[in-house]
């Protein structure tokens, strides 16, 4: 097996900046001239990504950024000692002892075991003092080998006892004493979203602290490595279970009943010893959090944690969780759909289904469309169509089904997707989807409140609640409600289909504000669901909603270009953080994913955001002025293919574009907030 670190890898006593981004630059370089990655910005910018989701500075002066990065050909693990302290989040101060793992995408499970092992060894005070006192780079390869094969440290300083954990606050006497009387049981469920590091040091330093405290404690790594699930009796003698995750808990049904405390990761290293304090408490109190057990009592308990919730936050968040599902079925519809075009033609759409049923691939057939690519063309365009026609079938029933799952869970699915398909075979639309969504996941909510006897509540999340909401909320639907709905979908989908000159230009104008209002929020995405909606209604004589979907996408990719051209412009105007993500900004707004602009507007939301309006708007009326058309729902400039006039699609985009640095500019350079006046301060306070 390669070594996964050597000489060359290894810095000790140096100053490498004043940041995170600084050292870990410096990392990736390291690994890059090694030859185990094939470039440094690509390395660096996952690693960047990674530190930014949560800090990796640990207690006792450590780090380990670590990543998982397409650009690593082979594993890898840099070290640096620093000869200036740098903050890498931890709650003790800045690190010196820095250990950056790079890991391939798709990293063999041996390594990961060993990158797994080092991160625990790292809160072992031993193994770092010996870190400390290394003479030369040889000696710290020689230290991480010997860590890697369980061989003790050994260093001149002279043995340190192995601590309880990282740093783990002591236990106090009253804890300890009531551990003694009645030893107590913790299972424990670790996890990071890389999965290499945080997961394991979290697993030992609260196996640690509970130790010190009398504690009986069994952890579950959900690693990169695979994991092994705890065995089935030992959960169920727990008293409590400890959840240290960042991502969710693979298997959570198991632990159904126990009471429990929800922590990230990083809380797991920082904090052990208050967690299993916290564990054991909840053991003892009736009252405790518990994990929800899975159906209808599950249900109950969510209607718990959002009875405090606003009407309005709980509507918005069944939607959009509506909206996100479906997407997929959208993008991935729409994509095909467009190919089928670019094969066969825009006759296609009505000689797909003649010629699947006549032709194969052996085959094929010798009446085709005009504008197809031969008969060969013709074919593949009609199988693509046709695939992505049947999967845009699915927007309305995934998006009803999906909004149901948000307000009633699982048992909300089954009838959300009926009537959504009840919906759709009316007529209803996007509009009958929304309605009969939240008419499925209500009644589903509803019917799952009732009390049953227990031998009952097996048969209630996967018969009795589908059967019942789907009935009555179907039934509204065919009854009442869609007859209704799909007038005015029909009354819309005519009036937006008359729209030309100005009011066209006015409906860009809007979707652009909304599409930059809040970067893909609430407003953001129902300006994009407004436009896919109705992109299967579109047609080479009825061509508005394909209008709307390219005025959408361009002006939703406005913001993340314009940051990242605005970084460019005034590099002094930004931070070093900011000036990172404008470089990832340029791919995520090419490719129509207007988040790439949420970490500036986070950072300064009262210039980004009206300054992203303005340039959307300017796009928006731009590509309907221009009457540029987009059959596909997603991808930017990657689906060109899909578009009439890609050359002023392209233009209106970088109008949008220069409009918005330029503004954004203008803003931090003149609309400065004014300080506050103070009261003066005592010389030596001001220095």
């Amino acid at each position: 097996m390669t070594q996964l670190i050597t000489p060359q890898l290894v810095s000790l006593d140096q100053n490498l900046g004043d940041s995170p981004a600084d050292v870990i630059r410096f990392l990736a370089g390291k690994v890059a001239a090694a030859g185990r990655a094939s470039e440094v910005e690509g390395l660096f910018a996952d690693a960047f990504a990674r530190e930014q989701k949560t800090a990796t500075g640990v207690p006792g002066g450590i780090a380990i950024p670590h990543c998982r990065s397409v650009a690593v050909t082979e594993p890898a693990l840099a070290m640096a000692r620093l000869s200036e302290k740098v903050d890498f989040g931890a709650k003790d101060g800045p690190a010196d002892i820095i250990f950056f793992i790079a890991a391939p995408e798709g990293a063999d499970q041996e390594h990961l075991k060993l990158l797994s092992k080092l991160a625990r060894s790292l809160i072992k005070k031993d193994f770092t003092a010996a870190l400390r006192a290394a003479a030369t780079e040889q000696d710290i390869v020689d230290l991480v080998d010997g860590a890697l094969a369980d061989k003790p440290a050994a260093h001149a300083a002279g043995p340190v006892a192995e601590p309880a954990a990282a740093a783990p606050e002591a236990a106090p006497a009253s804890a300890r004493a009531a551990s003694a009387m009645a030893p107590k049981r913790i299972v424990a469920v670790t996890a990071c979203p890389t999965g290499i590091a945080h997961t394991y040091m979290a697993a030992d330093s609260l196996v640690a602290a509970a130790k010190e405290m009398g504690v009986d404690l069994q952890v579950e790594t959900q690693g990169s490595g695979g994991f092994t699930a705890l065995d089935p009796s030992v959960i169920a003698a727990a008293d409590a279970v400890i959840f240290a995750v960042d991502v969710d808990v693979r298997g959570k049904e198991r632990f159904a009943g126990k009471p429990v405390i929800n922590a990230p990761v990083k809380r797991g290293i920082d904090e052990p010893a208050k967690m299993v304090q916290e564990a054991l408490a909840a053991a003892s109190d009736p009252h405790a959090h518990r994990v929800p057990h899975f159906g209808a009592e599950e249900n109950a308990e969510h209607a718990s944690e959002a009875a405090s919730e606003h009407f309005g936050t709980k509507v918005k968040k069944v939607l959009l969780t509506g909206v996100s599902y479906m997407i997929p079925f959208v993008a991935g519809g729409g994509l095909l759909i467009a190919l089928g075009f670019l094969l066969g033609g825009y006759e296609i759409a009505g000689a797909a289904d003649k010629i699947l049923g006549a032709n194969t691939l052996g085959s094929l057939p010798t009446d085709f469309p005009a504008h197809a690519w031969g008969p060969l063309g013709a074919y593949l365009g009609a199988v693509l169509f046709k695939i992505g026609a049947l999967s845009l079938g699915f927007l309305v029933p995934a998006l009803a089904g999906y909004i149901a799952y948000g307000i009633a869970d699982r048992p909300g699915i089954a009838p959300g997707f009926v009537s959504g398909a009840v919906a759709g075979y009316m007529g209803a639309g996007f509009l009958g989807g929304l309605v009969g969504g939240l008419l499925a996941g209500v009644t589903a909510h509803w019917i799952g409140t009732f009390k049953v006897p227990r031998w009952l509540r097996g048969l209630m999340p996967v018969v009795i609640i589908p059967l019942a909401a789907s009935i009555v909320a179907s039934g509204l639907m065919f009854l009442v409600l869609g007859g209704p709905i799909a007038a005015i979908t029909k009354g819309l989908n005519t009036w937006l289909s008359g729209m030309t000159g100005v009011s066209a230009i006015v409906l860009g104008i809007i979707l652009g504000l909304m599409m930059c209002f809040d970067l893909g929020g609430p407003v953001n995405k129902v300006a994009y669901s407004f436009a896919v909606a109705g992109l299967g209604a579109g047609s080479v004589a009825n061509q508005a909603p394909w209008q709307i979907m390219a005025a959408v996408m361009a002006a939703g990719m406005v913001p993340p270009l314009a940051m990242a051209l605005a970084t460019v412009l005034n590099k002094k105007g930004f931070s070093l953080a900011e000036r990172e993500n404008g470089k990832a900004a340029w791919l995520l707004g090419a490719s129509f994913i207007s988040e790439g602009a949420i970490p500036f507007a986070a950072a300064d939301p009262l210039r980004v955001i009206p300054a992203s309006m303005v340039g959307g708007a300017v796009t928006g009326a731009l590509s309907m002025a221009f009457g540029v058309t987009s059959q596909a729902p997603h991808g930017g400039i990657f689906v060109f293919f899909a578009m009439n006039n890609f050359l002023l699609f392209f233009g209106s985009i970088a109008v949008g574009v220069v409009v918005t640095a330029v503004v954004l500019l203008a803003l931090k350079r003149w609309a400065v907030r004014t300080p506050v006046e103070a009261e003066p301060v005592p010389a030596v306070a001001a220095a």
